[in-house]
């Protein structure tokens, strides 16, 4: 792992920063999947209170697939910055949709 680390090569800045960004979106990644897996097992243990469940969709969507969205787009394929933007853009928007219907009411029961 340490000779993985330190063949690491990062144009335009310092290989230590884009270490350090990747580690923060990674722990990103982490503590959003934590909490909505916290949240499914609140949907699952109470009388199928679905809000909780759609609040775990809405972080995941807020969260986690941008931070995914942002690795995994530019290394897979050649979808240009403004193509990412917009992906990236779309699923927050939507997370914060979901999130804002389950609050205000939205989600029945």
């Amino acid at each position: 792992m340490l000779a993985t680390l330190l063949q690491v090569r990062a144009t335009g800045a310092d290989p230590s920063v884009a270490v350090a960004a990747f580690a923060l979106s990674f722990l990103s990644v982490a503590i959003s999947l934590v909490i909505g897996l916290v949240l499914v097992r609140g949907y699952r243990r109470g009388p199928g209170n679905t809000g909780m469940l759609w609040l775990a969709v809405g972080l995941l969507l807020l969260t986690t697939i941008p931070e995914l969205l942002r690795i995994v787009v530019p290394t897979v394929t050649d979808i240009g910055t403004t193509g990412r933007s917009l992906l990236v853009s779309s699923a927050e928007l939507t997370g914060l949709g979901v999130i804002l219907v389950t609050v205000y009411g939205g989600v029945r029961e």
